[in-house]
Parts: C-alpha cells; sequence; structure tokens
C-alpha cells in the first residue's frame, strides 16, 4: 500500500476561528475519496493545505512523497486542483486558456497536450468559444481539462459539479474514475449524496474535525440509524408533526411517503406508532447516506458560533 496523502494533526486558524483541528487523513494511491461536511466546515481550507496553497499553524505528514510544509512547492508542481468558482479566463478561448495553463507549467509539446485534453473531454469542436459564453457543464469540463493538462499525480476537486445539470455530472464523474483507472488519486468535496456513493470511500468534516471515515456502506454502518419508510395521505403534515419527537433523529416528505429516522429502534417505534394503521403503510428501510449526513450535522458544534 502507497499512500498518496499521509497527514496528522493539521490545525488552521483564521483570527480567533479554529477552521481545522487536528486532522488526519490517509489516502492510498489510485482512490477516489469523498471529502463530504457542512458550509463552512472547513474542507476547502483543508483542500488548500494539502496541496502547498496554504501552510497549517502545526501538524505535519506528506503529499506524493513531498513533505506538506518543506517542500510544498513540489507538491503544487503533481496537483491539479479545480476550485468551487470557474477560475479561468472569460475572455479567452477553450484553446487559448489552455495554451496558457500549458505555458504557466512550462509544459513541452504544448500544441499536443492542448489538441488531446481537448478531445478527451469533448472539447475540440469549441476550442475557438471564448470561455465566458460556455454553459456551467461546458465550464466545468474547460476547468478540468486545465486541471490535469500537466498530468498530475493528485487531484484535488472542490465541489466540481455545483450547479450543472444531471447528465453533466455524471459524464463528469465517468471521467473521474477513468483517470482513477489511470493512476490518478483524487479528493473531490461534494455535498451531493450520490457522487459520494460513486467514491471509493469518503471522509466526513464537520467544523473543522474529521468524525467519519470509510466507505459508504462502513459510514452508514457505523451511524447506527434505524429508518422505517410510511406511505400515505398528506405526508407533509406528518413529517412536520413526526419532526422533535422523542426517538426521531431526521424526518422528510417524499413524495407520496414519509422517511424517518433515529438511533433507537423501540422510540423510533413509539413516535411512528399512532399512525401505524390504515390508510398509513410502513416499512423498514436501510438508512441512507443523507441521514447520516443529517445525524452527523446535528451532533457537532459549529466552531463559528
Amino acid at each position: 500500500m502507497t499512500l498518496a496523502i499521509d497527514v496528522h494533526g493539521l490545525n488552521k486558524s483564521f483570527g480567533d476561528k479554529h477552521v481545522v483541528q487536528d486532522f488526519d487523513l490517509q489516502l492510498e494511491e489510485k482512490r477516489i475519496c469523498g471529502f463530504l461536511g457542512p458550509n463552512g466546515s472547513g474542507k476547502t481550507t483543508t483542500l488548500r493545505m494539502l496541496c502547498g496553497l496554504l501552510t497549517p499553524d502545526s501538524g505535519s505528514g506528506s503529499c506524493l512523497g513531498f513533505d506538506i510544509i518543506g517542500e510544498a512547492d513540489k507538491i503544487k508542481r503533481q496537483t491539479g486542483y479545480m476550485t468551487q468558482r470557474f477560475s479561468l479566463y472569460e475572455d479567452l478561448t477553450i484553446a487559448e486558456n489552455l495554451e496558457f495553463t500549458a505555458r504557466v507549467y512550462g509544459l513541452d509539446r504544448r500544441g499536443e497536450r492542448v489538441d488531446a485534453a481537448l478531445e478527451r473531454l469533448g472539447l475540440s469542436a469549441r476550442r475557438d468559444q471564448l470561455a465566458g459564453t460556455l454553459s456551467g457543464g461546458w465550464k466545468q469540463r474547460l476547468a478540468l481539462a486545465s486541471a490535469t493538462l500537466h498530468e498530475p499525480k493528485l487531484l484535488l476537486l472542490d465541489e466540481p459539479t455545483a450547479g450543472v445539470d444531471p447528465k453533466a455530472r455524471r459524464d463528469f464523474w465517468d471521467e473521474i474514475h477513468a483517470l482513477a483507472g489511470q493512476g490518478l488519486t483524487v479528493l473531490v468535496s461534494t455535498h451531493y449524496m450520490d457522487e459520494a456513493e460513486r467514491c471509493h470511500e469518503i471522509a466526513y468534516i464537520s467544523y473543522g474535525r474529521l468524525i467519519a471515515r470509510g466507505t459508504a456502506d462502513e459510514v452508514v454502518a457505523g451511524a447506527h440509524l434505524f429508518t422505517f419508510h410510511g406511505e400515505g395521505p398528506d405526508p407533509d403534515r406528518l413529517a412536520r408533526e413526526l419532526n422533535g419527537k422523542p426517538g426521531v433523529e431526521t424526518v422528510a416528505a417524499f413524495g407520496a411517503g414519509v422517511h424517518v429516522s433515529g438511533p433507537d429502534r423501540r422510540a423510533l417505534e413509539a413516535a411512528i406508532a399512532p399512525w401505524r394503521k390504515p390508510p398509513w403503510r410502513w416499512s423498514e428501510a436501510e438508512p441512507t447516506l443523507e441521514d447520516v449526513f443529517i445525524k452527523l450535522m446535528g451532533q457537532a458544534q459549529d466552531n463559528f458560533a
């Protein structure tokens, strides 16, 4: 086993806000790790420390075999980083943006590399289109082409599919898995549970602390939740009535049904007992990653409070 990322006890504060607290992470090469957590939980700050853009206040470790503090420049050369917001030049064409990226990295065979990237991501027909005129999905493809043009060993993606349509998201993830199959290690932050489930493993950070780690199945099993699904009339009203009842950790209406979860089976069954009669129909269900996500959010202490 070769670790692409091996860091211990990372801390980062901005003023009096302790944004990342005693963060540990080990990630094998060629793996895709989903990085989950609520807004403001320190995901972006952590990604920037891993790739050398920010220096941790304390802690140690390596990334791609290089020390994250003393050899940050070497890490940057072998890392691709795709930011939350489109950060390329909107008044340049697709091809010009990639040519600029190639020059920044001092790459040889620039024209050949740009052509190959355009072809791989289906951008060849649009090579002369201004980046500023692209839709969200096409901007995403261009940003990924730019982030991987120098053939990095590690790819860091910060909520890369926010605001794009389902097909564009699926196409993007197909490309990520293809890159991982070629040897690239990927750490991707996301709020989409279906994307998290496509990762080989996930890490959940909440308000600066890593509080869950493993495959999606392992994280769900470790939450020790029980879930019931009910179908009947006016599910929105029932969801409101169940919210806050003893034993109910999460409750949400889904179409004609209600999804209810909690850590104590007896308490949860007692909470839904008044509605376990016709016309309502109930069945036990497997808890989802979203159920766990909401539970973990509720348990974490907001370090900005």
